[in-house]
């Protein structure tokens, strides 16, 4: 795990959290995050290298065994039968970790500026361009719409005849209303990422599965101790335990994901570290990005490819320091300026208590409400990522939440009482409460 030692009182540095001297540049105002994006890949690439010296096993794997090899192809469909070792083994970093360096950053302090008076807490100093509520209501127009296809009893086929046309905007279109008929989510889905089965997909999972039988990797230990330690304890996703193993392992030796993901790239010296195949160390929860399409798809290589592919579009951007208006950064920004427009209230109420909002509801939004809300509803949510492109929504679905447990809020005074209140989602609708999000004052 990534420890954080605390946040910097330094307006311009994350050194307490990065171990190296963050600099603005004056021709780049966001070089600043660029290179705090580049030294947070390095940290935990260089944990992953330290976890591998530790345990004295090679970074880039070796040959399994005979017995081992044939094991573990035997166990292929019931993974959670095979047993490995686990005792030593650990999450490279949690979303905590990441949180605790985000809130350690403070961009090039003004000369007129009195960096000890900075609120420690608070994310709005970051300059990045963040929508307000009135440009967020415009993206998302069509959920405020009155020809909404709720109620329409020929929805299932106007679904089909979408899927028939072959046409990604269409199905596109027909996610915005958050209505889609559960049967046909998978295909349209696989239509907006583009990921609908080939040939050469199914000779390339072939190939990332036999790369699994024959290559022992320090990766397959932490997929394991992931899912173990998420998925397998959640009563919504436990069942899927073996399926998450076979897309997680494969998923860890795709090399042609490295090439898809963009990374911050700012000019920082120092030693560069080497990853796994696939470029993305496992995290804690990383396993959760995945469990959704277990039930979308009854074929591992159809959920494959599908999770790969919003993985890519979206997911990492969640994971990573980045100045992307739908990264973690941007969506933190715009939570933070949400709040204290919308909710002075509980901004007042979270400041007097000197607690950071985002502690509230960071793990929310990297996890994108997964592991969180039912399944029902997250699939809910995520067709409207997918529909509307945006990852905005996130942010904006965590204001309303707290809006609608408020009360209870106000009336506690530490964090632990907060999260409490917060815990349980279950009775949490998406679609009336983003609409009700869009049609505040």
């Amino acid at each position: 795990m990534i420890h954080n030692t605390g946040r910097s009182r330094s307006a311009t540095t994350i050194e307490l959290a990065l171990g190296v001297l963050v600099k603005p540049t004056v021709s780049d105002p966001l070089g600043y995050l660029k290179r705090a994006g580049v030294l947070w890949d390095r940290r935990v690439r260089k944990s992953l290298n330290a976890m591998c010296t530790e345990l004295k096993v090679p970074l880039h794997g070796q040959p399994r065994i005979s017995a081992d090899r044939e094991d573990f192809m035997a166990k292929w469909n019931e993974l959670s039968n095979y047993n490995m070792d686990l005792a030593n083994y650990r999450p490279v970093y949690a979303p905590k970790d990441l949180l605790e360096v985000l809130l350690s950053l403070k961009g090039p302090a003004k000369t007129t500026e009195n960096t000890d008076q900075i609120p420690q807490w608070e994310f709005s100093h970051i300059a990045l361009p963040v929508k307000n509520l009135f440009e967020l209501r415009a993206h998302y127009a069509d959920l405020l719409r009155s020809d909404s296809y709720l109620g329409v009893p020929d929805l299932t086929v106007q679904c089909q005849r979408i899927l028939e046309a072959r046409h990604a905007p269409m199905c596109q279109q027909f996610l915005k209303k958050g209505c889609t008929p559960a049967p046909y989510r998978g295909a349209l889905w696989a239509s907006v990422l583009d990921s609908k089965l080939h040939d050469y997909d199914i000779e390339y999972w072939q190939k990332l599965r036999n790369a699994v039988w024959t290559t022992d990797h320090i990766v397959d230990k932490l997929v394991f101790k992931d899912i173990q330690l998420t998925a397998s304890n959640d009563d919504q996703y436990f069942v899927f335990e073996d399926v998450l193993y076979q897309v997680l392992l494969c998923f860890s030796r795709d090399t042609d994901i490295g090439g898809c993901v963009e990374y911050e790239t700012f000019p920082v010296k120092g030693k560069t570290y080497e990853g796994p195949p696939s470029g993305v160390v496992p995290f804690h929860g990383i396993c959760m990005f995945a469990a959704p399409f277990c039930y979308l798809y009854d074929s591992p290589v159809s959920l494959y490819y599908t999770f790969r592919a919003f993985y890519i579009r979206y997911c990492h951007r969640l994971t990573t320091i980045n100045t992307h208006p739908q990264g973690i950064v941007s969506l933190c920004l715009l939570f933070e300026k949400l709040l204290q427009t919308y909710e002075p209230q509980l901004w007042s109420h979270f400041r007097e208590l000197q607690i950071q909002p985002l502690r509230v509801v960071f793990k929310w939004l990297m996890r994108a409400f997964s592991g969180h809300l039912p399944p029902d509803q997250l699939l809910v949510l995520w067709d409207l990522i997918l529909g509307f492109d945006s990852l905005e929504i996130l942010p904006l679905f965590a204001i309303i939440i707290l809006s609608f447990r408020k009360e209870s809020i106000m009336q506690v005074a530490s964090l632990d009482s907060i999260e409490a209140i917060l815990a349980d989602l279950s009775s949490i609708k998406v679609l009336p409460l983003v609409q009700l999000a869009l049609s505040r004052d």
